[in-house]
C-alpha cells in the first residue's frame, strides 16, 4: 500500500504549499485541507465518460450519420489517458470492453470497407486479449486499443504521483451491434465465465494486490460486502492512495453480474466491484446517471447511507446542443462522489461554439464530498 507522506495545504479554491507541518500534529484546519481522516466515500471526483474515445475521419463520420443520424453524439475525442490525469484534474476512467480471446477479430472494421480503407495496423489488434472500444466496426477509435495498454498508461502515471486519491475505473462489458453484424459486421464473443475471468486476469498483469482497492479491501470478517460500507464504512484516504478501483457498469439480475458473482457472492477475491443492487451481498457502488429531479435526492440518500455513487454531468452533444447546463450543478450538489463528463477542460466544446465544461469549483481534482464530509471538511483534499 502506497502512502503519500508529504502533506500539502489548499484553500477552499486555490493550492496553496503548506510548510512545517510533517511531524507535527494535525490542527483540524490542517485535517481538511490534506484529507487527514476523511474516508474515500467522502470525497467527490471528476471523471471523462468513454475516456479512451476519439471520433473517426471525416469520411467515416459521413457512413456513420448515413446509416444513424444520431451519430453525430460520436463526435468528440479525449486526449490520452495520462493527459487527462495530469492536466486535466480526472481521477476516474471510463472504458467499454470487448472479449477477444483469440486476437485479430476486430482488426478489419466495416466502416474501414464501406470507406475503402485497409485493416488497422496497430499489432496489439491482433494479440489476444480484451480490446477497448465504443462499438465494434461502427465506432471503433481509441487512445488506447486494449485494456492491459490502457491500464498501463493509467499505472505510469499512477507510479509518479504515488499520493493520487484512488483511480476509479468503470468497465462497461459490450458486444457487436446487432444491426452492425446484420450489415456485414462481426459478431462479438459472449462475456461468458472464461472471458470475464480474463478480465481479473489482465488487470492483474498490471496492477499488484497492493495497488488495487478491491471488494477483500473493502468487506470486514463476518459481513457482507454492504454490510461493511454501510456499518464500517470505505477505508481511510490515506489508507488507499495510490491504488486503483475497478467497477462494472453493467448491472441487473440474469446477467454478467450474475455470472461474476457465481462462486463470489460477497466478491470473495474478485478484481471488480459490481453494480449491486440495494439489499444484495455485493451492493457498494451503484450509479444514477442523471441526477436531474428526484434522482438528486436518492442520489443524497444513497451517499449518505454508504454506497459510492456515480452520476452524469453532462450527455456528449445533447448538452452542448440544447445549451442545458444547469445538470453539472445538480450532479455536483448530489454528493455523488463520481461526476463524469465528456468536457473535463476548457476549450473541448469551442468547436461546437460552447464554452461549456465541467470541473469541481476550485478547479481541484478532488474535494470534500458536499453530502457525506464532516462539516470541518471544505473546499480541496489535496493529492501531493
Amino acid at each position: 500500500m502506497r502512502i503519500n507522506k508529504t502533506v500539502v495545504a489548499a484553500a477552499a479554491s486555490v493550492a496553496v504549499a503548506a510548510s512545517g507541518v510533517a511531524g507535527t500534529a494535525l490542527t483540524r484546519q490542517d485535517s481538511a485541507e490534506s484529507g487527514s481522516g476523511l474516508r474515500f466515500n467522502q470525497v467527490q471526483m471528476i471523471g471523462s465518460h468513454n475516456s479512451y474515445h476519439r471520433e473517426l475521419s471525416p469520411a467515416e463520420q459521413k457512413v456513420q450519420q448515413a446509416q444513424n443520424p444520431g451519430s453525430v453524439d460520436l463526435w468528440y475525442s479525449h486526449a490520452p489517458i495520462a493527459q487527462q490525469l495530469e492536466d486535466q484534474n480526472v481521477r476516474t476512467l471510463e472504458l467499454d470492453l470487448v472479449p477477444d480471446p483469440d486476437g485479430g477479430l476486430y482488426t478489419y472494421p466495416l466502416i474501414r470497407k464501406l470507406t475503402g480503407q485497409g485493416p488497422l495496423t496497430d499489432p496489439a489488434m491482433a494479440q489476444p486479449g480484451i480490446k477497448v472500444m465504443h462499438i465494434p466496426d461502427f465506432d471503433y477509435n481509441g487512445t488506447c486499443k486494449t485494456l492491459v495498454l490502457c491500464l498501463r498508461q493509467v499505472k505510469a502515471w499512477s507510479d509518479e504521483n504515488p499520493g493520487h486519491t484512488p483511480i476509479t475505473i468503470s468497465l462497461e462489458l459490450k458486444q457487436s451491434d446487432p444491426k452492425v453484424v446484420a450489415a456485414g459486421g462481426v459478431q462479438s464473443p459472449p462475456w461468458n465465465a472464461a472471458n470475464l475471468e480474463s478480465i481479473d486476469r489482465e488487470i492483474r498483469s498490471v496492477f499488484p494486490e497492493q495497488e488495487l482497492l478491491s471488494p477483500d479491501d473493502v468487506r470486514k470478517p463476518g459481513l457482507t460486502l454492504e454490510q461493511s460500507v454501510l456499518t464500517k464504512g470505505w477505508p481511510k484516504l490515506d489508507d488507499v492512495r495510490g491504488q486503483v478501483l475497478f467497477y462494472f457498469d453493467n448491472g441487473g439480475a440474469g446477467t454478467i453480474r450474475d455470472l461474476y458473482r457465481t462462486g463470489h457472492e460477497n466478491l470473495e477475491g474478485r478484481a471488480v466491484f459490481t453494480r449491486g443492487p440495494e439489499g444484495q451481498p455485493d451492493a457498494a457502488i451503484t450509479q444514477v446517471n442523471d441526477p436531474r429531479g428526484a434522482n438528486q435526492a436518492e442520489i443524497q440518500r444513497l451517499v449518505s447511507k454508504g454506497y459510492l455513487i456515480r452520476t452524469r454531468s453532462d450527455e456528449p452533444m445533447a448538452t452542448i446542443r440544447d445549451k442545458d447546463y444547469s445538470r453539472l450543478g445538480i450532479a455536483l450538489d448530489s454528493g455523488a462522489q463520481v461526476v463524469t463528463t465528456d468536457w473535463p477542460v476548457a476549450g473541448m466544446a469551442a468547436r461546437y461554439d460552447s464554452d461549456f465544461v465541467a470541473k469541481l469549483p476550485g478547479d481541484t481534482p478532488v474535494r470534500c464530498n458536499p453530502v457525506t464530509a464532516p462539516k470541518w471538511c471544505q473546499g480541496n483534499v489535496a493529492e501531493r
